[in-house]
């Protein structure tokens, strides 16, 4: 059912880095961001798909891994994403990407989601490092980029409290806790 893979869909920040995605797997996940909507469908998304251990540590330093959690630097080795795939908008089909890219984003972690793998939407890039470190050519924006692997966390929803804080944080236990608004605080008016 679809809501139960949009609830299991989280952000998942430590990984079985032993646990190893096949190129074929990467690209089974971009044929469905390829299907989703684009606006004016230009379709200007293209991506980086990364599998391998050294290109891997050389995305990794580029990417700021959880604000809200301010002493946790992110995954340390052996808990780090086993893949990556880098979104990127081609400047040379359209200057502005709207939307597309969190479509595409969320088309591709369903998908991971049903392989068993999780991942992280991640937008706090340091852009010139990550252009570097993938000789990514000057056409292409870099707009998000997903780490995934097999989930070594538990993050679970909770309800957002009565001091409305909104900031996910970890327990003794090391579990992710992420709070959520309720449906009523979200719906601002019905018709009908």
């Amino acid at each position: 059912m679809l809501k139960d893979l949009v609830f299991k869909t989280r952000s998942y920040r430590r990984f079985h880095q032993d646990v190893t995605i096949r190129m074929a797997t990467l690209r089974e996940l971009v044929a469905l961001a390829r299907l989703s909507a684009s606006g004016a469908n230009r379709q200007p998304l293209k991506f980086v798909l990364v599998c391998d251990r050294e290109t891997n540590a050389a995305i990794y330093p580029t990417l700021a891994w959880a604000g809200y959690l301010k002493d946790w630097p992110g995954p340390e080795e052996g808990e780090r994403p086993a893949a990556y795939i880098v979104i990127l908008g081609d400047t040379a089909i359209s200057r502005a990407f709207g939307v597309d890219h969190g479509i595409a984003a969320q088309s591709i972690m369903l998908g991971a989601t049903e392989r068993g793998l999780g991942g992280c939407i991640i937008g706090s890039v340091k852009h010139d490092l990550l252009r570097a470190a993938l000789n990514i050519p000057a056409r292409y924006q870099i707009l998000l980029v997903l780490a995934l692997g097999a989930p070594k966390e538990t993050v679970v929803v909770d309800p957002v409290g009565p001091d409305g804080d909104i900031k996910y944080w970890r327990d003794e236990a090391g579990v992710h806790h992420v709070p959520k608004r309720e449906l009523k605080e979200l719906v601002v008016a019905e018709r009908g």
